[in-house]
């Protein structure tokens, strides 16, 4: 039996200091349906995942941003934490990569903290989204709607709160990945 996903490559953009479980279960959910996913990071190595405020376990990094390219891939997903987005919002290889699935419709999916690098993209204006509760302003002076939901599936971009909500997110994050591409989105 193949998985929703089979054929189907995805990168996670993230770096040190990443929720664990907002990579971890993600990624396991993807291969669990077949997909192939590449945890893409500025830098080479491993990438140190928390637990909120504690160090939780290192995760290998498949490639760096300087050899990925956004063209390689079906999806990309964002995960949350404070540190990780924060510094991706930062580097302009993260946020050109993100932008780029945008420009290509493509489906993103983040959670968390993950939004900010869109915020950064210039990619939120006229969406709606959620996110962690403290990002809502970023969002709303970035010209998108938040809203106070599990997850939100908006023309081929997921987004959820917290790891509470990992159990819908993986599900929403695997039908919107499953569908055709929606095709190129203006530039907002």
């Amino acid at each position: 039996m193949t998985g929703k996903l089979e054929g189907k490559r995805v990168a996670i953009l993230a770096t040190d200091g990443f929720e664990q479980s907002e990579l971890v279960e993600p990624r396991k959910a993807l291969e669990g349906e077949g997909a192939i996913v590449d945890v893409v990071s500025p830098h080479d190595g491993r990438i140190q995942g928390m637990r909120h405020h504690d160090k939780a376990e290192a995760t290998p990094v498949s490639r760096t941003l300087a050899d990925a390219r956004a063209e390689e891939y079906d999806a990309l997903v964002l995960p949350g934490g404070v540190a990780s987005p924060d510094t991706l919002r930062m580097d302009s290889r993260a946020v050109g990569f993100a932008r780029a699935f945008f420009a290509d419709g493509k489906p993103v999916a983040a959670i968390c903290h993950g939004p900010w690098t869109l915020v950064e993209a210039g990619v939120v204006r006229g969406r709606t989204l959620t996110s962690w509760p403290s990002l809502q302003t970023d969002i709303r002076n970035a010209g998108g709607s938040w809203v106070d939901q599990p997850v939100v599936s908006d023309n081929g971009l997921v987004t959820s709160r917290k790891p509470a909500d990992l159990a819908q997110f993986c599900a929403a994050m695997i039908a919107e990945f499953a569908r055709p591409p929606h095709g190129p989105r203006p530039a907002p």
